[in-house]
């Protein structure tokens, strides 16, 4: 038996202990690479919100401005229908019989013909239906 142990111990491999690298040579763990497109992501994703929200503010403020822009608009227009309805009841009343009879009196020197001195004529029915 003793023979067998001895035949086993020579052949059983001795293992061979490496060195071990200095930390020098050792290559340095780049912990900020593997977490950089993560932070490149992030990035992406703030500046693209800083985007449309910065679209979103520009886009509230054209709204606001084409409504300040209408309601000027529409004052202008009320303003344009009183001054319109004004002229209207000015040229209703200056066309009136009284107003003209008496500005072709002042300014013209014409009076009203008397009554005998009036001729109308008779065109008859046929006339009257064109």
């Amino acid at each position: 038996m003793a023979a067998w142990s001895q035949n086993a111990a020579v052949a059983a491999p001795v293992p061979v202990r490496r060195p071990r690298p200095s930390l020098a040579a050792r290559p340095k763990p780049r912990a900020h690479a593997a977490r950089r497109p993560g932070l490149l992501a992030g990035v992406v994703w703030i500046v693209v919100l800083a985007a449309l929200l910065g679209g979103i503010v520009a886009l509230n403020v054209a709204v606001l401005q084409l409504n300040q822009r209408l309601e000027r608009a529409n004052a202008r227009a009320a303003e344009l229908k009183a001054a319109n309805l004004a002229l209207s009841g000015e040229l209703s009343s200056a066309g009136s019989a009284p107003q003209v009879a008496s500005i072709a009196h002042s300014r013209l020197g014409l009076v009203p013909a008397a009554p005998d001195q009036t001729t109308y004529i008779d065109l008859g029915a046929a006339h009257r239906d064109k």
